[in-house]
């Protein structure tokens, strides 16, 4: 849990090219910027995505941070806890399952997805394997 207060996602740090980091010569100046990484500057930083991506993290974060600041240490600590031992689901593995509870802790009780009303055919005529998906679920 980062103590900050920010409500949105930070943008994704900036990756220097070759062409940024070139010395005199033309080439990559590693004792000044560090060793070069390809990778890096072959993946495009798209700042939409990575907001998206990271947005339900960086609310429950903020969440965390106001309770602290508010009630004091002890409630993110507990809330933290209880969502720890609701989120332990030793429920059969074939049958289809829901965590309302987690749900509650998570506030997300009060929206819909489209994964709530929509299931597919194939989801709910899949034949009952119980035993397989316990072997499986065991490691046995």
């Amino acid at each position: 849990m980062d103590p900050s207060l920010r409500i949105v996602p930070a943008p994704a740090p900036k990756v220097a090219s070759v062409t940024d980091t070139a010395n005199s010569f033309g080439l990559h100046d590693t004792l000044q910027y560090g060793p070069r990484s390809i990778a890096a500057e072959i993946k495009s930083t798209d700042s939409i995505k990575n907001r998206l991506e990271n947005w339900d993290a960086t609310q429950d974060n903020f969440k965390l941070t106001v309770q602290r600041r508010t009630f004091g240490l002890h409630m993110p600590m507990r809330l933290l806890m209880e969502r720890k031992i609701v989120g332990y689901n030793p429920h059969m593995p074939a049958l289809p399952q829901s965590n309302i509870h987690l749900d509650i802790l998570m506030g997300r009780d009060e929206t819909l997805e489209c994964a709530d009303f929509m299931t597919g055919a194939t989801e709910t005529a899949q034949p009952f394997d119980i035993h397989g998906e316990m072997e499986k679920k065991l490691r046995m």
